[in-house]
């Protein structure tokens, strides 16, 4: 695109972007005035003026004598001095824009003007020869340029803050249901029920109504579906007791393998559960230490004999978590870690934006590519990991992925760098 380079220099926020599009035309309508004014109607009057005092001056040369009447009538104070008076050039501070138009005017009105001399705001200060003589004419400022030039751009700046104020206390009024909704659902992305209410624009009240049908559909097929998963889970269990009551009656070496069969039955049922029961998404978020959390997990990885140690860390504190859920995730990650690798390490990171829980292990890892189908649900990898330690239904990563997702974070999979196996990182935004 032609402006694409400008998107670096723009605002990101609402707020200011919608101040630079009301700050800006209401600057360049200020400096646009500005400018029309200095040159239209500022130098017009000073030109008129200067070429006043030229006449005036011009006719008190002419008329020097004696009596200086017709010089104090004029308001001017002429006067002769000697050659060794007359400055090296014109003066004139910098920033006095109309003293270009003074000395301009003068010099082209006034025959044998040799100096002009605009020391401040009060004076004009002229040397001018006449017959051999040098005269210096004095005559107050206002003779020349308009007394009160900054006048125009202190109502301009003035008027423009005050507007500017009122517009942004306007915009700031309408911006606010936009601003709320996105915080409602930032909010329920983040798996917390936060109270909304559509309100401003006819546009802003279409998008808050859409928002809430959208959340009321999303919590309707959620319970639907952990309701649907339940009933049968329930009425799964009866008949899987009545196959271990029968079984128990075999011999040993018919009755184990299908005991294994049965147990992989249940399995596979706890873990759809595990995956459709979706409580990450219930409920409000309490404060949780994540810290703890972690290592009750690691903790429970090391009675049941598995190869799990916890990297120290300072203590972090607190945060907004939904405790259940997450151990479950913890506790995904480091049975897969348990399935495919021999030792396996947690860590606990929080920043001033975000949580990190990292897994790693020294197994054989996930190649970059089955990185993201990996975390689909009912997605094996097993060819190419190590099918001799067990296998699962490939819910594992996904239920993790989902909880991650449902606190407002992401589950990412990576290569670690010293233990060569799989770096799992689940990081959620504070």
């Amino acid at each position: 695109m032609t402006f694409a380079w400008l998107k670096r220099y723009m605002p990101r926020s609402l707020y200011g972007r919608a101040a630079a599009i009301l700050i800006l035309p209401v600057v360049t309508l200020q400096l646009v005035v500005s400018v029309v004014f200095i040159q239209r109607h500022f130098e017009g009057v000073t030109e008129q003026l200067s070429r006043e005092l030229a006449r005036a001056v011009t006719f008190a040369l002419e008329a020097k004598g004696e009596d200086d009447t017709g010089e104090r009538l004029l308001g001017i104070d002429l006067h002769r001095v000697e050659a060794e008076a007359l400055p090296v050039a014109n003066q004139r501070r910098w920033f006095d824009l109309t003293g270009l138009v003074v000395i301009r005017e003068l010099n082209a009105h006034i025959p044998g003007l040799e100096r002009v001399m605009l020391p401040d705001d009060y004076g004009v200060t002229l040397y001018i020869r006449r017959d051999g003589v040098l005269y210096r004419a004095e005559a107050a400022r206002e003779r020349v340029s308009a007394s009160n030039p900054h006048q125009l751009f202190v109502n301009m700046l003035f008027f423009g803050a005050l507007m500017t104020l009122i517009a942004f206390l306007y915009l700031r009024n309408q911006l606010r249901p936009i601003t709320r909704l996105a915080a409602a659902a930032e909010a329920f992305g983040r798996g917390r029920a936060m109270r909304y209410s559509p309100s401003g624009a006819t546009e802003v009240r279409a998008a808050g109504h859409a928002f809430l049908d959208m959340r009321a559909r999303i919590e309707r097929h959620i319970e639907q579906r952990t309701m649907m998963l339940s009933g049968v889970s329930h009425d799964l269990r009866t008949p899987i007791t009545r196959l271990r009551l029968g079984l128990s009656l075999l011999d040993d070496a018919d009755r184990e393998p299908l005991e294994r069969d049965v147990e992989e039955m249940q399995a596979l049922i706890d873990a759809f559960l595990d995956f459709a029961r979706g409580d990450a998404e219930k409920g409000l978020a309490e404060p949780v230490d994540p810290v703890a959390l972690v290592r009750g997990v690691v903790e429970d990885a090391q009675r049941g004999g598995q190869a799990v140690t916890m990297a120290p860390g300072d203590p972090v504190g607190e945060v907004p978590l939904h405790p259940q859920p997450l151990r479950r995730a913890v506790q995904n990650l480091v049975a897969n870690a348990r399935r495919y690798a021999k030792t396996c390490r947690v860590s606990v990171t929080v920043s001033e934006k975000s949580l990190r829980i990292r897994v790693e292990d020294d197994g054989p890892g996930i190649a970059p590519e089955d990185r993201e189908k990996a975390l689909r649900p009912f997605v094996r990898l097993d060819p190419a990991r190590n099918q001799d330690r067990g296998s699962g239904v490939g819910l594992g990563l996904a239920i993790a992925a989902d909880i991650a997702r449902a606190h407002g974070g992401v589950l990412r999979l990576s290569e670690s760098p010293d233990m060569g196996g799989l770096r799992a990182d689940i990081v959620i935004g504070l």
